[in-house]
């Protein structure tokens, strides 16, 4: 299973707007019940879509600009980059089938 990677403020560039893959983003929180309830969903998206997708968490405690350039109200949010920009985001926990409906056409 994958081991999902911590991105921030000082690697969020690097990692996540200059990368040549879409990546995933889980705005997440050490707090946030949710969350937690969707870690083990990311964790098999990053399986299914490994090498198509890049995935990684950001805690928005720990990285409010980065939360507040994306208007991250809420966690869990999940966003897709695709070219260093938004393509897609989804609120709140959503079941696996959910998820990979609305991100799977940005996909291909």
């Amino acid at each position: 299973m994958a081991e999902i990677q911590r991105t921030s403020e000082a690697t969020f560039q690097q990692e996540v707007l200059d990368a040549g893959v879409p990546v995933l983003v889980d705005f997440t929180a050490v707090w946030c019940q949710p969350c937690k309830m969707l870690d083990p969903i990311v964790k098999q998206l990053a399986d299914d879509w490994e090498g198509k997708v890049k995935v990684f968490k950001l805690d928005v405690d720990d990285n409010p600009q980065i939360a507040m350039d994306y208007q991250i109200m809420g966690v869990p949010t999940l966003m897709l980059f695709k070219g260093g920009q938004p393509v897609e985001r989804v609120s709140g926990y959503q079941p696996k089938d959910r998820l990979q409906n609305k991100f799977s056409p940005f996909l291909s």
